[in-house]
């Protein structure tokens, strides 16, 4: 019974000042936590603390429940490769429906745009969950879309125009 409780103790997890940590999960990688801020995830071992991910910098949050693994990525620079941590958890319910709940409300707006055929760009807007600061604009592209295409790329402008417009921006 005593594991039981050390196991739901609060760990030794150092954030940022003013974030308190709201929920996290354990195992086999080390320690995960989440603020209303940032997700942090365990730093490599020659660093002095966890690695800080805000949250609107999430560009995915996966969970294999066969593997009990949390699949992080991260978003990069367009042509860089984004960051991906694989994250061995036990008990995660709590951490999976914060991450969840906090990089939704990162996204200001979100629009599937066609460019031709079958294929489409997605237009996203993202700020801190906060709601302050400005917002970044994202385009993803599907994989046959070439974005130096001038035909692409108006479609591209029109669609972030409009977004920007939507939200004010």
């Amino acid at each position: 019974m005593r594991d039981l409780f050390r196991r739901d103790r609060r760990p030794d997890l150092d954030v940022a000042a003013g974030e308190r940590l709201l929920a996290w999960a354990s195992g086999r990688t080390g320690t995960v936590g989440g603020t209303r801020d940032a997700l942090y995830l365990p730093g490599d071992p020659d660093d002095s603390g966890p690695r800080r991910v805000p949250w609107e910098t999430v560009a995915s949050a996966e969970w294999d429940a066969d593997e009990s693994v949390l699949r992080v990525t991260e978003l990069a620079p367009w042509g860089e490769q984004q960051p991906v941590h694989l994250l061995a958890l036990d008990d995660p319910a709590r951490l999976l429906q914060l991450v969840r709940e906090r990089v939704t409300a990162s996204i200001v707006v979100q629009r599937h745009v066609p460019v031709r055929r079958r294929q489409e760009v997605r237009v996203v807007g993202r700020r801190a969950p906060r709601g302050s600061g400005e917002i970044t604009w994202l385009v993803d592209y599907d994989a046959a879309l070439d974005p130096s295409d001038p035909a692409v790329r108006q479609v591209v402008d029109a669609a972030l125009a409009a977004a920007r417009a939507d939200v004010g921006a």
